[in-house]
Parts: structure tokens; sequence; C-alpha cells
């Protein structure tokens, strides 16, 4: 009988190591793989109790999201666990066209034969918010942003992509599937147990496909948790969607009820290093603005050439060269980022644009290409580099380009070591065959820390 209790598969990297934080937080013993784990590289993991996966289907149109989550869906399911959870970005940032959610809740109603896909998307302790079906966020994750409705917000209204100029979440939601959404709204949330069972069961008794969970508080989620267990099997399991809300909703139900083994001993505290190697393919404001804080005060820059990657001509010269000059600052005892993008005013983004444009790319299609190609670059750098450096702590930011970062760095599964800021936590790499085994890693999406972010990392929290 399988130990486990649930899998995830992540949109994409950073979102990914969010959710494999919240559960070693909650005691839950976890493991984070590039791919669906074989049961040899489970083997190597003891006492596991959940397991994640790291994808990139955030990026990609739904074909090939299809292609990609069938296979994999089904392999996770094999691994007998009572919950799997697809996990996506806690701004549920998506369109028709690319990351759709829809397309993944249409694919898995073919696996999962369960009463109904849960949706979660609130996670109080990242500062976002669901009430009433409407979605709130605040600016920063990690830092003391006011808290905006979604289609107001600074950043994710104008995502340059998937901008979300809708902040009900179900009518966002409906733009991408025909299936029908419930809500278990915040006035049911504060109901006793039973009363909010039978509230639920009322709501199934219209047979909404979907049910949309409201939550404010982080105290709300254990009831979130209670519920959705209730209709959990290793035989039949549960499919839901939603951030890391749904991993502290269960692993809270779970240490409450005794469930999990509450083994908190791997969340330990970072040491401080002496310089941290930073690779960055976000153009958000937020990681923008953490760059610029970091290179006033001694950070390197090295300022990947895109719109040569972008041609994809001469990508092992542009490589070469970046790897050199990570290298040679290394060497001279600064941290280093190597970055696509100074923000959404960088000059580099426009002459990208107009290589993808020329090739004949619609903007869905060049998101998904640029992924591949900058986050794939960014990660053959920093290889580079660490073959010639004695730095034993890495940064990947950027939602988009960390999968591919990530897999041209050879690692295969993550552990997480110590908390630094909500959502990115420090990690140790499993990286067979690669320089990168055995060290530090933190994931960084867009949105998360505040202006120092680089600093925190380099000082393992802390002031």
């Amino acid at each position: 009988m399988s130990k486990l209790l649930l899998i995830f598969y992540g949109d994409d990297f950073t979102g990914s190591t969010d959710a494999l934080e919240q559960l070693t937080l909650a005691g839950v013993r976890a493991a984070l793989f590039i791919e669906p784990p074989t049961s040899r590289q489970l083997a190597r993991f003891k006492n596991l109790q959940a397991v994640g996966v790291a994808g990139m289907t955030r990026s990609l149109a739904p074909d090939a999201m299809r292609r990609e989550l069938r296979p994999a869906l089904k392999q996770l399911k094999a691994l007998g666990a009572r919950h799997v959870h697809y996990k996506v970005c806690s701004t549920f940032d998506s369109s028709p066209a690319i990351g759709s959610i829809g397309c993944v809740i249409g694919v898995a109603a073919k696996i999962f034969r369960a009463p109904f896909v849960p949706l979660l998307v609130a996670a109080p302790a990242l500062g976002r918010y669901t009430v009433f079906g409407n979605h709130f966020a605040r600016y920063g994750i990690g830092s003391a942003g006011a808290i905006h409705r979604l289609d107001r917000h600074p950043s994710i209204s104008k995502h340059p992509i998937t901008p979300m100029i809708e902040a009900d979440l179900r009518l966002h939601l409906a733009k991408q599937t025909k299936k029908r959404i419930g809500l278990f709204d915040i006035l049911k949330l504060a109901l006793p147990p039973k009363e909010a069972r039978a509230a639920l069961k009322k709501i199934l008794a219209d047979k909404p496909d979907v049910v949309l969970f409201d939550a404010l508080y982080a105290e709300q989620l254990e009831l979130i948790g209670e519920l959705l267990d209730d209709y959990a099997t290793s035989q039949r399991p549960l499919f839901s969607v939603g951030s890391s809300g749904i991993e502290m909703a269960l692993s809270v139900h779970w240490r409450k009820a005794g469930t999990s083994r509450c083994d908190v001993q791997s969340a330990q505290r970072a040491d401080s290093t002496k310089q941290i190697l930073i690779g960055s393919g976000s153009c958000s404001p937020v990681t923008a603005g953490q760059i610029a804080w970091a290179l006033k005060r001694g950070f390197a820059e090295v300022a990947l050439d895109t719109a040569t990657l972008a041609t994809e001509k001469n990508i092992e010269r542009v490589i070469e060269q970046a790897a050199a000059d990570t290298t040679k600052h290394l060497q001279s005892g600064r941290s280093v980022i190597v970055h696509t993008s100074r923000g959404g005013k960088d000059p580099r983004l426009a002459a990208t644009a107009k290589i993808f444009k020329r090739r004949g790319l619609q903007a869905f299609e060049a998101r998904t290409v640029g992924a591949i190609i900058f986050g794939s670059a960014l990660g053959a750098v920093m290889r580079g580099a660490l073959k010639q450096s004695k730095v034993r702590r890495l940064c990947i930011a950027g939602g988009d380009t960390s999968s591919y970062a990530a897999r041209e760095l050879g690692i295969e599964a993550l552990e997480m070591i110590a908390p630094l800021t909500p959502g990115a936590p420090l990690c140790r790499a499993h990286a067979p065959d690669s320089p990168v085994d055995g060290l530090e890693v933190v994931f960084k999406g867009g949105q998360v820390g505040a202006e120092d972010y680089f600093a925190t990392v380099k000082r393992g929290g802390g002031k």
C-alpha cells in the first residue's frame, strides 16, 4: 500500500518549490522531481509522504499541454496517493491560448473519476485571497506591498502574455472551459465542520464539475483541507487545481488529524555565504527592482544577448562569452546576476519581439519559444561558470524560464533545506554528473520578495 498522501504537478519550477516548502514546513516529508519519478529514484528518498514534479506547462499552448500532461498524470495516479494536485501560480494568470487551466481540467477529467475538482487559489501566507470568487494579491510576495484586486494589480494585470483583466476566477476560467463551476464562499467557511460538509454536499447536488473555494485567513484552510480529504482515497484519488494553498490546507488538516508524521527537522536555518550566482529570466517589475538594488550594492551583471539568441544562430558563441564573463566576476569574489531582462522597459524586449515576429511567431508562440531558448541559455551559462568557480548557492528567477534552466543545469530532484522568503525556499539539488550536484538552489517567481531579495538569499534570510 502506498504511503504517499499527495502528489503535485507544478506548472513551472518556481511554483513547484513553493508547494515543496509548504509541505516541508508542515512536517510532511517531500521531494521534488524534474520528471515523474521512477521507483529507483523514489528509493533514494526515505519515508516520503509527498512527491512533486516540476513541469513547464505554464508556458505551453493547449495541444502541447495535453501531450505533456496525459502521460504524466497517468504515471502520477499510478503511484497511489490520496490526492493529486495540479499546482498553479497563486495569481492564476493563464489564458485559453497559453497555460490554459481549463485544458488541464479537461485532461484530468478523463483520468480521475472523483465527483468534482476542487479549485483553491488563495494562499493567505503569500498575500493571495479569494472572497466571493474574486481574487486579490499583494504586490510582491514577502514584501509589505499593498493588496490589489487582480484586475487592478500593477504587475499581474499588465502581464505581457497573460494579463489578468478579470478578478472573478469563475469568469476567468469560463473562458478556458465549458465545465460548470460552483462556489464555496467565505460565509460557508464560517460554518462548523458538520454544517460546512452539508453545505458542500448541497453545492455538489447541483453537479458542478469544479468547486472554487474562497479563503481570506490562514485559519480557514484547515476546514477546506478536512472537506477535501473526505473525498479522497488511494483507490480513487481526488484531483485538485490551485496554488500552494492546497498543500497548506491538507497539511494542517493532516497534522491535526495525526495523519502526517510531523518530522519538521528538515526545516532548518540557512547560513550566509560569500557569494551567489543568479540567473534571471523574469520581466516582472518586482524582479527588475531587485536587480537594480543589488547592482547598486556591488553585485555584478551579465546581460544575455537575447536578440541574437532569438535568431537561434550563434547561440553557442553567446553562451560561451556570457559564461566567461560570469566566471571572471565570480573568480574576483563578486556575486553575479545573469539576466535576460531588467524589466518591461529593457530595450532587449522590443528587439527580441521584432525577431520573433519576423520568424512568423504569434505572441503566445514567442513566449513558449522564448522560455525554451532563454531558460536553456541561462542554465548553460550558469553550468559553464560553475565548472570553474567555488560558488555554493544559486538563485533562478522567472517562472516561465526556470524549468528549462533547471533541466540545462542537470537537476533531477530537490529537497528543501530552509525557508528564506515565503514561496521560495532554499533547496538542495540532486544533479548527478553535474557541477550543480549538492549545491543550494532557490527558485524565485517574478512576484516574490522585497527589494533586497538577492541580499536575503546571500545571507540566508534574516536581516
